[in-house]
């Protein structure tokens, strides 16, 4: 997984970004071993690979709001072009972007809830990821893991599921790499080598401790990169899925 400019790249893809043509891959990580990851869902527009996301709840998937577009739904993948025994698939019942939502210079409030069109079968290549109990920040230093679909270099493609650790930044040193950030970011990183997030792991998360604390959101050319900070979401998703 190598390594490209990803906030470059959203620039570039943004006036087709409500189709979800944002993607970005997972750098200098490895292979997960098949189906560890068992609430990664991979998103397709049109048929073509987009965006990953995850089972937040049987009928419900988050994931980054720019990857918007006609999706497809499918959950217990791990190499996302086989037809694999452990796979479910998905029509979206509706679209419930944050309304606070907008991508001008980056995307803020870069998150998305689909409703699938029919529960999940839980089992165990399908599972939910909790999602944060609280909306207090992330502590600095706490190490993450997050994966998705994509390209492993600049010339070879991989439809299996890759991963990566990544460490979460205080708040105060992410803002010297993103002036802009917000409340609902955080950024985070490897601090022992060319480890991140790129092009095909947008709306992905962040799963520090077994929690899923944020999404997959952009970056620039060397890590670190920016996430959407679910906790601060907790009031409009647990209203927008009725819990």
């Amino acid at each position: 997984m190598e390594q490209t400019p990803s906030l470059l790249l959203f620039l570039l893809a943004f006036p087709l970004a409500r189709s979800g043509a944002l993607q970005s891959r997972i750098v200098g990580g490895h292979e997960a071993a098949p189906h560890s990851r068992p609430y990664m869902a991979a998103l397709k527009h049109s048929g073509n690979f987009n965006c990953g996301g995850f089972l937040v709840a049987p009928d419900w998937v988050m994931t980054a709001a720019h990857c918007m577009g006609d999706i497809t739904v499918i959950l217990g993948a791990h190499d996302y072009h086989v037809p694999e025994a452990s796979q479910q698939m998905f029509a979206v019942e509706s679209y419930h972007l944050h309304p606070e939502y907008s991508a001008t210079y980056v995307p803020y409030n870069d998150i998305l809830l689909l409703k699938l069109s029919s529960k999940a079968k839980l089992n165990k290549y399908v599972q939910v990821i909790p999602l944060p109990k609280g909306s207090s920040d992330i502590h600095t230093d706490t190490r993450c893991i997050v994966s998705g679909w994509g390209y492993i270099d600049s010339e070879v493609a991989t439809n299996k599921l890759f991963e990566t650790n990544a460490t979460v930044l205080s708040r105060r040193k992410c803002l010297l790499f993103y002036p802009e950030l917000t409340n609902g970011m955080v950024c985070a990183a490897s601090y022992h080598k060319l480890s991140d997030v790129n092009y095909g792991d947008s709306g992905g998360p962040l799963i520090c401790n077994g929690v899923a604390q944020g999404i997959v959101s952009y970056g620039f050319q060397f890590p670190p990169s920016v996430y959407t900070r679910i906790a601060n979401y907790l009031p409009w998703i647990r209203k927008t899925m009725g819990q």
